[in-house]
């Protein structure tokens, strides 16, 4: 007969699923508590409104200026211009999350010999340090560049590549191809959300819209 010191297969892995769960409900805790809004001087309220009549990507149809939690009240153009360039960074990052995690999915993943799982939580947990080395030092070297874009004159929010000095939003189709980007990264945001907590809570972890 089994030891009762020590923990079966199936409690292990019940054990694991409850403590990834708390891990995400954190995560969700702390992402609120971070873009709390606070309260702010009224007088502040003229430089939003200036700041979104002089914007023209990120405002776009049905929703409009879309800020149910009143994060924008009182912001001067300064904190307004740098929560434009980190919703960027975050949609970009979703959006290569979102690639990444189907792409892991459906089998495919070279890197290691392919001994990874298939299943982006556990292939996550699997990676050898050296992976974890990789992965950390390509997103530090990411972030010292930009920071040193950052620093040259005209810098638009966002614009790592420079594109602002060859075109500007007077022309109709870059400012269409911002809010293509600015959108999709809005969704993608909420997709990788709602695919971690698909695989924590269900352990399906690829389709499942086409799965019957």
């Amino acid at each position: 007969p089994p030891s009762p010191l020590v923990p079966s297969a199936s409690t292990t892995a019940t054990t694991t699923l409850f403590t990834m769960k708390i891990a995400a409900l954190l995560s969700l805790l702390a992402s609120a508590t971070a873009f709390a809004p606070t309260s702010q001087p009224a007088a502040r309220s003229t430089e939003l409104s200036a700041w979104k009549d002089e914007t023209v990507t990120g405002i776009t149809a049905p929703v409009g200026f879309f800020d149910p939690l009143g994060l924008s009240a009182g912001k001067s153009d300064e904190i307004m211009q740098y929560y434009r360039e980190s919703e960027l960074k975050h949609g970009r990052v979703a959006m290569a999350a979102c690639l990444g995690w189907y792409v892991t999915a459906s089998g495919v993943h070279p890197a290691f010999d392919s001994k990874l799982s298939s299943n982006p939580l556990e292939a996550a947990q699997q990676l050898p340090f050296v992976g974890w080395l990789q992965f950390f030092l390509g997103c530090g070297a990411v972030e010292w560049l930009s920071e040193q874009i950052k620093k040259r004159p005209g810098y638009v929010p966002g614009d790592v590549l420079g594109a602002a000095y060859w075109v500007d939003n007077s022309d109709e189709g870059w400012v269409d191809y911002q809010n293509k980007e600015i959108n999709n990264g809005r969704l993608a945001m909420l997709a990788i959300v709602g695919m971690y907590y698909q695989t924590v809570a269900t352990g399906n972890y690829g389709d499942m819209i086409f799965k019957h």
